[in-house]
């Protein structure tokens, strides 16, 4: 198998074995549902039931007053002996059902038996109807022997009940459609039957409306039932969501740790690498130099001399190459130390320039200072920021054509900090890869073809060391134009002069040539605050 078909295999199998656990899961769930004996998911039909037996709990004293109300009330037109026969029965039935439905409760869900717990409240349910449906027969015959405003005002409270009757059951029990049938169709069945007894036109329209109400609750009970399934489909998804971002960020934080180690790793490598390779190195540039510079007599041979002048080059420039990896690595395993002290920007400009010059003459590359020297003192380390400008520098002398113009450019920002640019009128870079030269090792495609040679970590060294001072790397490009590389300090750190303590010449000791400073802004804990720094 080719290399280039490997990530398309790969990617073909994960997709074959997500495809494989969905089916999976498809299959349980509907063995599931067939063992349940209905269409939801037994997780739904366990939380419907819970609801059921919750709601029953909850009014478990209110519904048993309430049906004491009832029987107290038919005791004006029915015997009292029925009603309170009619109560125990109606009582009984509920405790019966209550006690179930605090059973189902404290059984754990792993454990409960879903349909036939189901049955079995349907079933109680049942039994509470029909001792319900009783209220509508208690004193029948005494009402229909009673005179007519007697039956008119018992058959309205009748009517009356079963309407508080069928709005109770209906909210109790609207998630499960065969335990709400189950106690609300044997109490309208019966008061429809003793309506029509009464014959009257009157007393059928209210069987007719009783049966219309009954079924306007039973279409109201599909609506609350939809709602619940909807809500609990959503609470599943919720959790799911949930389950899976948890799930997630435990594989990105072990890829994160995993990552973190691997840099470390890389890093105590090239740090222990680029130590030994140090070694060697050093003699390679010792003798190659001596060789070169002919110390211990003549070489016959122009091509040996020749020779080891290039053995001397190439040894510098990989020794540049360890110092700047040995930088980069202690700086991202933060064993980059900082020593502070005050300075001025002009001065790390001027001391590069110089560095550089006899480089720049030998391109013919003009190189323009525009600093202020009125500037105020800078808290930083010397020798960061000398490696700053010069890495800019040495970047922009890369890139710049012969008889070029790089202008250096020290100057104060509108916040109270200040910045040092490097510009040139070289090639530029593409603004899609400004982020790619930013990064240890990167290079844009144009460098390969105009610059010298170079390992791409400049630009990502200079970043870090302005990061350690709290400042920033701002790289601007343009094609054909040039590239402006600025580097910024914040306010916090420039140092600014205190104010006279005694109006001048009344001082009682006074400090000749001596400007005393203080630094302004310093963060708590700075090792620069709490002191004072000399302005020379």
């Amino acid at each position: 198998m080719s290399t280039s078909s490997i990530p398309e295999e790969v990617v073909r199998r994960h997709s074959r074995r997500e495809a494989r656990a969905r089916a999976f899961s498809d299959l349980q769930a509907t063995r599931a549902r067939l063992a349940a004996g209905t269409s939801l998911k037994p997780e739904f039909e366990y939380e419907l039931l819970t609801m059921f037996a919750r709601n029953e709990l909850g009014a478990s004293v209110t519904m048993p007053a309430l049906y004491a109300l009832f029987a107290i009330a038919c005791m004006f037109w029915a015997p009292p002996a029925e009603a309170i026969i009619w109560l125990i029965t109606v009582i009984t039935a509920k405790v019966v059902l209550l006690d179930q439905c605090r059973r189902f409760l404290t059984i754990p869900q792993s454990k409960v038996n879903v349909r036939l717990w189901r049955r079995r409240l349907i079933l109680l349910e049942l039994l509470s109807g029909l001792a319900l449906a009783c209220f509508a027969l208690v004193g029948v015959r005494e009402t229909l022997q009673a005179p007519t405003e007697m039956v008119f005002s018992s058959h309205v409270f009748i009517f009356a009940t079963l309407i508080v009757v069928l709005a109770i059951r209906t909210m109790f029990a609207a998630t499960i459609p065969a335990i709400l049938y189950a106690g609300t169709v044997p109490m309208t069945i019966a008061v429809v039957f003793r309506l029509l007894l009464l014959g009257n036109v009157f007393y059928l329209a209210l069987a007719t409306m009783a049966i219309g109400i009954h079924l306007y609750f039973l279409f109201l009970s599909r609506g609350m039932r939809a709602t619940t399934l909807s809500m609990l489909e959503y609470r599943t998804e919720k959790d799911a969501l949930i389950a899976e971002l948890e799930e997630q960020k435990s594989v990105s934080d072990e890829a994160r740790r995993r990552a973190e180690a691997a840099n470390m790793a890389k890093s105590r490598f090239l740090a222990t690498m680029s130590h030994e390779l140090r070694t060697p190195l050093n003699a390679i540039l010792g003798f190659s130099e001596v060789m070169k510079e002919e110390m211990f007599g003549a070489m016959n041979n122009p091509q040996y001399r020749e020779y080891a002048g290039n053995i001397h080059e190439s040894g510098t420039h990989l020794l540049h190459l360890i110092n700047e990896i040995l930088d980069l690595t202690r700086i991202e395993s933060g064993r980059y130390e900082l020593h502070e002290a005050p300075l001025r920007l002009t001065d790390i400009t001027d001391e590069c320039h110089r560095l550089l010059k006899l480089r720049a003459d030998g391109k013919g590359i003009e190189v323009i200072e525009e600093t202020d020297p009125d500037l105020p003192l800078v808290w930083a380390d010397l020798k960061a920021l000398r490696q700053v400008c010069l890495n800019l520098m040495s970047n922009a002398l890369k890139f710049t054509p012969k008889g070029g113009r790089i202008i250096l450019s020290v100057g104060a920002m509108p916040d109270g900090g200040q910045f040092l640019s490097v510009r040139d009128n070289g090639p530029g870079i593409p603004a899609d890869e400004i982020p790619k030269v930013l990064q240890a090792f990167g290079q844009g495609t144009l460098a390969h073809q105009t610059a010298e040679g170079g390992a791409g970590l400049g630009l990502a060294i200079v970043q870090n060391l302005m990061e350690l001072h709290g400042g920033a790397l701002n790289l601007q490009s343009e094609l054909r134009k040039g590239t402006d590389a600025t580097v910024i300090l914040p306010g916090y750190r420039v140092l600014q002069a205190m104010v006279p303590l005694q109006p001048l010449g009344q001082e009682t000791h006074r400090l000749k040539g001596i400007a005393r400073t203080r630094p302004a802004r310093l963060r708590p804990g700075h090792p620069g605050a709490g002191g004072t720094a000399a302005v020379g």
